[in-house]
């Protein structure tokens, strides 16, 4: 099952693959504006877990509840018994009847389909957006947005030059409380930011992703095996059918990585929106398999430092067996510190400002405070709501997990399961985005602005000036520094 993490000749390979398939698309010009007086015409990309009961459900409330202007007219999946449930659902709350394809390239060739949504397997998500932009076509995909950080590059380059939405489905995002406390890392209210830490701890009697239940109905004979590990795009090796891989993919690195791509991203995607951090320079991980001995193969215990260029430290943790007493999510600042509430990602949307001492802030005004945001009772819901409003005024830009942040989170993620796997420290070229095996340039740099007196830099958006990002050094280290021809250096 262990696959090697991926290397040039496997991303050649992949990106092969994925040329070789598309030109099996009709080549389509992007869609038609869809005006607000037409209905948007949807197709789903696996109705599994997921895909039915957060995308169908979703979308149908929307219709149904909500008046959107929209129908689901599209139905692919390689498991029949998901294809037949998602079909008799729609058939039995909106009356119509969608089409069903046993490839999805099929779904894509539909002229009469504007949109798709995707809920399969990691490893097939770039491909399929891909496939689905090149067909004109707008997009909602589940993150993580792609398996490989080649692959996020690709997609954030072709969505550029499609003009189409493309939405990944981090629906927290869609939460009003990550651009309220980026509001005040712009302002200076935080002073200069240092680090953010975040978590995702959970606890099963079974294991972690064995909560996805797998049935004597899924046999070769219902399930389409060879097209679902993708082997004819050099996507996955080829395996024996195997129920748990199927029903169970998270727990093994050819499709899934585990804590990493199906909790971490949510977590790490949330604190760059809420920071203004999007792609790091420095990233290590670790963790290993320290309890759940049931074949698996990625990590249930895992942690991440990420170092960013802006000088700031990102820390995401979990353990998939404590979830009792878990760490905050935070964002530490030279003048205070955010707090989220524990139920941040459920009931309570809302943060607590605790600043430094006046000692320190020479700020006598900054009084401790909590801060309830506006409550999201639905995220999911919110999130499409956010994408069908996007594609209606046709403006990507307004989508709120756009896929330069989905590839920013995915390269976090995928370089910490990398340094994982290979015992690697891995470093990030600022302006080309270049990954290198770690060396001591990343320290040297720092220490060369100290030694040069420099400002810190600041994440995208800042705009407080100096405000808590200078240090005033107290008077005696008037005495610090080299005796220059026997003379001490307040004398120089």
């Amino acid at each position: 099952m262990t696959e090697k993490p991926e290397s040039r000749r496997t991303f050649l390979k992949q990106s092969a693959a994925v040329s070789v398939a598309a030109s099996q698309l009709t080549s389509l010009a992007p869609a038609k504006a869809y005006q607000s007086n037409e209905r948007l015409r949807i197709g789903i990309i696996g109705p599994g877990r997921r895909g039915f009961g957060s995308h169908v459900k979703t979308l149908v409330k929307l219709r149904n509840e909500k008046g959107a202007n929209l129908d689901i007219t599209g139905i692919n999946d390689v498991y029949a018994v998901h294809r037949d449930q998602a079909v008799d659902y729609i058939k039995k709350e909106t009356g119509q009847t969608p089409k069903t394809f046993e490839d999805y390239r099929d779904l894509l060739n539909d002229k009469e389909i504007d949109a798709v949504c995707i809920a399969t397997p990691d490893h097939w998500h770039a491909k399929q957006v891909l496939d689905a932009l090149k067909a004109g076509k707008h997009v909602y995909c589940e993150k993580p947005m792609t398996h490989h950080i080649s692959e996020a590059m690709e997609v954030v380059d072709a969505w550029k030059k499609s003009g189409l939405v493309v939405q990944v489905g981090v629906q927290s995002t869609s939460m009003p409380i990550w651009n309220e406390v980026r509001a005040l890392v712009d302002e200076g209210k935080l002073g200069k930011i240092v680090q953010f830490q975040a978590e995702s701890f959970r606890n099963s009697l079974g294991g972690m992703s064995r909560h996805n239940v797998i049935t004597k109905e899924m046999t070769p004979r219902t399930v389409d095996w060879k097209r679902w590990l993708g082997v004819e795009e050099g996507l996955a090796p080829d395996l024996p059918f195997d129920r748990a891989t199927y029903g169970q993919w998270r727990c093994y690195w050819p499709f899934g990585y585990g804590m990493y791509s199906d909790l971490f991203v949510h977590r790490v995607t949330a604190m760059l929106k809420a920071t203004g951090l999007m792609y790091p320079g420095r990233v290590v991980g670790g963790g290993g398999i320290f309890l759940e001995y049931d074949d698996r193969e990625v990590t249930d215990v895992a942690s991440i430092i990420a170092d960013f260029h802006e000088g700031v430290q990102g820390l995401v943790s979990s353990t998939m067996i404590s979830s009792e007493v878990p760490i905050r999510h935070l964002i530490r600042g030279h003048h205070g510190t955010v707090v989220f509430d524990k139920n941040v990602f459920g009931q309570r949307q809302a943060y607590e400002f605790i600043p430094e001492r006046p000692q320190v802030t020479l700020d006598s005004t900054l009084k401790r405070e909590e801060v309830v945001s506006e409550r999201v009772p639905d995220q999911t819901q919110l999130h499409f709501e956010n994408f069908l409003a996007a594609v209606k005024a046709e403006n990507p830009s307004l989508v709120n997990n756009s896929p330069e942040l989905g590839a920013a989170a995915i390269m976090v993620v995928n370089l910490a399961v990398r340094s994982y796997r290979e015992g690697k420290v891995f470093q990030v070229e600022r302006e080309s985005l270049k990954i290198n095996n770690g060396n001591s340039s990343w320290a040297d740099d720092w220490e060369t602005m100290s030694k040069a007196h420099s400002k810190p830099r600041h994440v995208a958006g800042w705009h407080a000036g100096d405000r808590g990002s200078i240090l005033i050094p107290p008077k005696y280290q008037k005495l610090a520094g080299p005796w220059i021809d026997g003379k001490p250096p307040e004398n120089t």
